[in-house]
């Protein structure tokens, strides 16, 4: 099958197949007489891995170590599982982050006076200020 056809089957787009190739985490079994990649069945379900590794947010390295251990027949699950419970270490983490600026920005929110002042402790936070959130809006403390 050609790279579009692959693209379709796998879920990903042929630009993105394409840098895969370019950083080695997959490798085409050949070319036609024409130069276009042909990608097989083996390629395809390496596609579709990738993909659904990429849907639970997997760095590029961990589904390069996670591809490794999926074509190696001897692999021992429990290096499959370290690297699942890293992963989810590192979600935690973002997911904490993420909620600590959920927060930030309600607050901002919150006390913005939606008027007709072009001053705005949004815009003002998000370039760089440090913002103290009180009754009292667009006051911005001194930078540290």
């Amino acid at each position: 099958m050609n790279i579009g056809q692959a693209a379709t089957l796998s879920g990903l787009s042929s630009k993105m197949i394409r840098h895969y190739e370019s950083i080695g985490l997959i490798k085409p079994k050949g070319r036609s007489a024409a130069g276009y990649r042909i990608y097989n069945e083996f390629d395809l379900s390496q596609l579709r891995f990738i993909h659904q590794t990429r849907q639970f947010g997997f760095s590029l390295e961990q589904i390069g170590q996670l591809l490794m251990l999926w074509n190696k027949e001897d692999r021992a699950s429990i290096d499959v599982k370290k690297l699942a419970e890293q992963h989810i270490l590192m979600l935690n983490s973002k997911i904490q982050a993420m909620q600590q600026m959920q927060s930030t920005l309600a607050q901002f929110v919150e006390i913005c006076p939606a008027s007709d002042d072009p001053n705005c402790p949004i815009l003002n936070a998000l370039a760089g200020g440090q913002w103290h959130v009180s009754e009292q809006c667009c006051a911005p403390h001194e930078l540290i």
